[in-house]
């Protein structure tokens, strides 16, 4: 058993709050960035976030082991982001500090600068590139890639069928790719 899955029941079943923490330490980050890629301002998706551990907590929603316990997650998360957005249609601004979503070079690494310096470049380059995506190519690229989902968790996730995610996968990094040699940047593994 997933041990994501020990941790909820532990919670659900038994009323152990340490089991919705440990839950909350392995996937708060990433659900932070998954749902910034609707919101596109990190504070928002702290918050969607931390709404979306507080359903678990309140609704106590039954896993039923139909897909990964990340993936189930993931699709509440992606749930309450989307019926925040209908609520607040006209609030929403898409702001972010591109920093954000970059690592910063620590003194230890000082002797690796121009490497380091270069690697951050390359994500910044990446992430405007991303940025300029349809949000539906970014959602994708960003299950798939930065979340290591398969195309079938993310199918699931996305309430489409697996070739229809398959399309979507394709057309993206075609998109991305078309974006990146704009700026003039190559990037072969895409």
């Amino acid at each position: 058993m997933d041990q994501s899955v020990s941790y909820y029941r532990r919670f659900a079943d038994e009323g152990d709050e340490q089991g919705l923490v440990e839950l909350i330490k392995l996937y708060k980050d990433g659900l932070i960035f998954y749902i910034q890629n609707f919101v596109n301002n990190y504070s928002l998706a702290e918050e969607l976030t931390e709404s979306t551990f507080v359903h678990l907590f309140l609704k106590k929603p039954k896993y039923k082991n139909l897909s990964s316990f990340k993936t189930w997650l993931y699709t509440i998360g992606r749930n309450l982001t989307i019926d925040y957005l209908r609520k607040n249609k006209k609030k929403n601004s898409r702001e972010i500090s591109i920093e954000l979503l970059t690592d910063s070079v620590s003194a230890h690494e000082a002797e690796h600068l121009e490497e380091s310096y270069i690697k951050s470049e390359d994500k910044i380059t990446v992430h405007k590139a991303m940025s300029k995506l349809k949000s539906e190519y970014r959602e994708i690229l960003w299950l798939i890639y930065f979340e290591d989902l398969s195309i079938k968790e993310s199918a699931r996730i996305l309430k489409k069928s697996v070739s229809n995610v398959g399309t979507l996968v394709h057309r993206a990094r075609t998109s991305l790719k078309e974006e990146l040699e704009k700026e003039g940047f190559i990037y072969e593994n895409i």
